[in-house]
């Protein structure tokens, strides 16, 4: 992947609208009839959210490496449906020139639920 060009500028009250999370993975599920390697995860992100699900083109990892691990997530996107899955949120990542995706995670230990300024 190419290094991509910043996107335009957009009003900071958009931004602010966005409900970002931590979340902590509590399963990590194959998803052979996504189009592209994913997996689908579980997520916990505390008891005024609950659990969601997502699909994630993450697959550069392990699952038991995604197991128990703290991620950021975009939580009020709406619901998308991915192969027949509903995929609730966005999980957050950098993606790096060969396409892998490494996952965003809060410094310390914030509990799921968190906010994200």
């Amino acid at each position: 992947m190419d290094d991509p060009a910043p996107r335009p500028d957009i009003d900071p009250e958009r931004f602010f609208e966005v409900d970002l999370r931590v979340g902590r993975i509590s399963d990590v599920r194959p998803f052979p009839e996504a189009r592209r390697p994913a997996y689908q995860l579980v997520v916990d992100f505390g008891p005024a959210v609950g659990t969601l699900e997502t699909s994630a083109q993450v697959t550069n990892y392990r699952p038991e490496e995604l197991l128990g691990r703290s991620v950021v997530g975009a939580i009020n996107l709406g619901v998308r449906r991915v192969a027949g899955f509903r995929s609730q949120f966005l999980v957050l990542g950098a993606v790096e020139t060969d396409g892998a995706v490494r996952l965003l995670r809060p410094d310390g230990d914030p509990a799921p639920g968190t906010p994200i300024a």
